[in-house]
């Protein structure tokens, strides 16, 4: 299938990684000839979630595809409603546990990007190592609830000299 008309939901148009993501999607997509449009939710959960079933409801205007990096939990009913509705779901940034199970019915897409949060915690403690020579270091990890943040915790190394 071919994607002509995509959603793509950030959280934060002020954040620095969140314009670089938009600037990135939008150079693909006028690279492959598609449609673009990028809503940003001001941090609000509530309001992403709100925004996307708009836009999965407007069957006048539907989009082939939704990326979404989620302001709050990794929206499975909106996700089910897309899928549903025939639209392509892609979850940033996220673990989903639902996507096998959206999956296992979709006529469309549906898939996760999510960085190896347990490298990102070796990277970490590699960081921290090269740094320290004597004295200590605070580390501020949040929020606590989070995945990446107890999966980098479990595996911050320091590496032994």
């Amino acid at each position: 299938m071919t994607y002509k008309n995509v959603v793509v939901a950030l959280t934060n148009k002020e954040n620095d990684y969140q314009a670089e993501q938009s600037a990135s999607a939008a150079e693909v997509a006028a690279r492959l000839g598609v449609k673009l449009n990028v809503i940003y939710a001001d941090d609000n959960a509530v309001n992403q979630c709100q925004q996307l079933v708009k836009i999965i409801q407007d069957k006048d205007h539907r989009p082939d595809a939704i990326l979404v990096e989620p302001v709050g939990t990794p929206m499975y009913q909106v996700a089910k409603a897309a899928v549903a509705a025939g639209i392509a779901w892609g979850i940033l940034n996220r673990e989903a546990d639902y996507i096998p199970e959206l999956r296992k019915a979709a006529s469309v897409a549906v898939f996760a990007v999510s960085p190896d949060q347990e490298e990102v915690g070796r990277i970490q403690g590699k960081q921290v190592a090269a740094f320290t020579t004597e004295g200590n270091i605070l580390y501020i990890e949040g929020p606590s609830t989070s995945s990446a943040a107890s999966l980098r915790t479990h595996l911050f190394e320091t590496p032994q000299a």
